[in-house]
């Protein structure tokens, strides 16, 4: 075992974090009372960006501490700067006061070996878990508290902090791991034991589904909020799949282009119609999804649970329909099987342009638009035709890290 947890020392009540505790907290003594910088320090710089699980906030760990951003309007809620460094991860719980720090960019003081469960309202750390190697990632749900290391995922209780599994990966330097977050599922897909391979967790079935997405490694990934359906890339970055998690079953694949690409994030919208997807490339991608959809533009718990129902069934043909646009395909696309396979693949519908030198993270907002922040400091939001697609209309454009921004 290359790391091992320490044991927390503090029970959370993930309804309301508020709830009266009888353990004595494990905490380092530099978080129970954060000394905040000075206004007038140099600007912080951008260490990571994140979305909440419904990507309506964003998180920015800085070189200073972090700061959390609403998106719809768009508007800095909080930030928080200390005199002891800032944090490479920065993990909301939705729109809680509840956060998971690990420490990391220029100065921090916070070790990259160690998670910190932090109470934003009472600003202080209430629980914290170490490992002897470096953290890749966190993501937090209702229920569990889900630590990345590169070969290694442990998986604990919001409730209680018990460690309920372990789970060994091929090497996952990405600390790649994504969780459902509909209260009828509970899913979980990483990295299996092989190169290509997802392994997903479906915990209210007691059920483990290995999918063999590519023949690469996996690049990136993300689950509906059910869990039910997963997108996934690799390392080549020219082709994202998608896929049934009940089954192993492909549903989908579509073509960001025929050079490879690094892709930095794909995120499936609420209703389940669209799919986005950023790379170094310098264009976020919108694909139409052939995939059965309950209502339009709708990310309502009913739909959800609609959705649960069709696909719970294992009936492909319950999963697969078609959407309201339709991803464009090769003039050529009538010679499949004689010619090379990117001339019968399906392109991107709707398209927007950024940076090619910065990382960019795309996620999906209300009425058919595209929220994007950049680790240049920049947030987009930007609209797309969902009957004719093309080029994407920018609706906003921010520089976030500007001290014009913050909260008033």
């Amino acid at each position: 075992m290359s790391s091992t947890a320490s044991s927390p020392q503090r029970v959370l009540q993930p309804g309301g974090y508020n709830g009266n505790d009888s353990r004595t907290s494990s905490t380092s003594s530099s978080f129970l009372r954060p000394e905040l910088e000075s206004s007038e320090t140099e600007e912080a710089e951008l260490v990571s960006v994140s979305w909440n699980q419904d990507s309506s906030c964003f998180a920015a760990g800085t070189s200073h501490g972090f700061r959390i951003y609403n998106c719809e309007p768009f508007k800095e809620t909080f930030r928080r700067d200390l005199k002891n460094g800032g944090f490479r991860i920065v993990e909301m719980l939705f729109r809680s006061n509840i956060l998971a720090l690990v420490g990391g960019g220029p100065n921090s003081q916070y070790p990259s070996t160690k998670v910190l469960i932090w109470d934003d309202h009472q600003s202080r750390c209430i629980s914290e878990f170490s490992f002897r190697s470096e953290i890749r990632a966190v993501k937090l749900s209702r229920d569990w508290i889900v630590v990345v290391l590169e070969h290694k995922i442990y998986v604990y209780s919001f409730v209680d902090l018990r460690l309920l599994l372990q789970i060994e990966t091929h090497a996952n330097p990405r600390g790649l791991c994504c969780l459902s977050h509909d209260s009828d599922t509970s899913v979980l897909a990483c990295p299996g034991l092989l190169r290509g391979e997802i392994r997903v967790e479906h915990f209210g079935l007691n059920m483990v589904q290995t999918v063999n997405a590519h023949d690469a490694s996996i690049a990136c990934m993300t689950l509906t909020l059910d869990g039910l359906l997963l997108a996934t890339a690799s390392t080549k970055g020219t082709l994202i799949r998608i896929f049934n998690t009940m089954d192993g079953t492909r549903l989908q694949e579509v073509r960001r282009g025929v050079d490879r690409a690094d892709i930095y994030s794909i995120a499936l919208s609420p209703n389940v119609q669209w799919l986005a997807v950023s790379s170094d490339k310098g264009t976020v991608h919108i694909f139409s999804l052939r995939v059965r959809v309950v209502g339009e533009d709708s990310d309502s718990t009913e739909s959800a649970a609609l959705l649960t129902q069709q696909t719970y069934s294992n009936s492909l043909q319950g999963l697969v329909s078609p959407a309201t646009g339709t991803n464009p395909g090769s003039s050529l696309s009538f010679m499949r099987g004689v010619l090379p396979k990117y001339f019968s693949s399906e392109w991107s519908f709707a398209q927007f342009h950024v940076s090619e030198v910065t990382q960019f993270f795309a996620a999906f907002g209300s009425h058919n638009t595209v929220a994007i922040t950049g680790m240049d400091g920049s947030f987009y939001r930007c609209s797309f035709d969902p009957v004719n697609g093309g080029e994407m209309v920018q609706l906003e454009h921010i520089h976030f890290l500007k001290t014009d921004n913050r909260p008033r």
